[in-house]
């Protein structure tokens, strides 16, 4: 397993069939039981380094330390040292020297966990919880979790991925990773919303949502990130939704095997109307969690340094 987690395109197939396989152990060790805590990183510490507002991240990869017993400390910028204008790098060396095994970061800065990672100032493994618009591998990790459980093997399995791909590191992390388990991936998004270069990107484009959806094996909706829009990329929220939202008409399109995805958090009838989140075929709720045991498996995969092969998982956490 690598030492630190910081983009898809890192993973091998190997590696992700076992970060896969080892959360499924996750979820068949912790299912049904009273207590769901397990001994695997007793004494171990991670810390939750977030430089960016996040809830449902930080939360899920909180709950995954705690229940592989790993002593967990949430550091936020706000209110810490880094609003009064200490450095990264402080912040680190004052991590190092507190024995962090792990550090789980998120930044708005793309390349901040690689720079954390490849510096010196500490020793300990870095995984990517979201940096800028570059990537955010465990959500697509638990993205592709998640599809496996409902529709199997995701060789050449159709993935249609929908809506703001220029500022979305969830889509950057998904087409890689997907790619790597081989399956076909399908963007689809206005011009105005897809990033310089996506042609190099592996699998293929489309502004028509209507004429992929009928072979689609599942549709991923992607939030559109107003917040990081400093120019009209589109007309109006309306014309979007009319474009490039999933409605109950749109839904009808899909094959009745195929499932809705969603990052979340959702904006409901903009990207996707109540009546399509709300269906039982949308797994959005599964999603987040299936996340903690994607994440368990991460964090047990890289701080316990197990063997090439999942069973070793099932032995060490029992």
């Amino acid at each position: 397993m690598i030492r630190h987690l910081l983009s898809t395109a890192d993973l091998s197939r190997t590696d992700a069939n076992l970060i896969l396989d080892t959360a499924e152990e996750m979820a068949r060790l912790t299912s049904g039981r009273s207590v769901k805590k397990l001994p695997a990183l007793r004494g171990r510490t991670v810390v939750n380094l977030f430089f960016e507002d996040s809830t449902r991240t930080r939360t899920s990869f909180e709950l995954a330390a705690k229940r592989l017993s790993a002593d967990v400390v949430n550091f936020s910028a706000k209110g810490s040292s880094v609003s009064k204008g200490e450095s990264l790098k402080d912040t680190a060396l004052t991590l190092a020297a507190m024995g962090a095994d792990g550090v789980v970061v998120r930044h708005s800065s793309s390349g901040a966990p690689y720079r954390l990672a490849t510096s010196g100032w500490i020793d300990a493994h870095v995984l990517n919880a979201g940096d800028g618009t570059h990537e955010h591998p465990t959500q697509a990790l638990l993205d592709a979790f998640t599809m496996r459980r409902h529709i199997g093997d995701l060789e050449g399995r159709r993935i249609v991925i929908v809506g703001d791909v220029l500022h979305s590191r969830v889509a950057r992390s998904n087409v890689s990773l997907l790619a790597t388990l081989g399956a076909e991936v399908i963007l689809v998004a206005p011009p105005t919303l897809l990033p310089v270069g996506v042609e190099q990107w592996p699998g293929e484009m489309s502004y028509d949502l209507d004429s992929v959806l009928p072979d689609a094996d599942a549709v991923m909706m992607l939030r559109v990130q107003r917040e990081r829009m400093n120019a009209a990329f589109f007309p109006s929220a309306r014309e979007y939704s009319r474009r490039y939202g999933l409605d109950a008409r749109r839904f009808g399109l899909m094959p009745d095997s195929a499932i809705v995805m969603h990052p979340g958090p959702m904006n409901r009838g903009m990207e996707i109307t109540a009546d399509v989140a709300d269906d039982a075929r949308s797994v959005i709720v599964e999603q987040v969690s299936n996340g903690v045991h994607v994440r368990m498996a991460v964090l047990y995969l890289m701080l316990a340094g197990a063997d090439e092969n999942s069973a070793d998982a099932q032995e060490a956490v029992a």
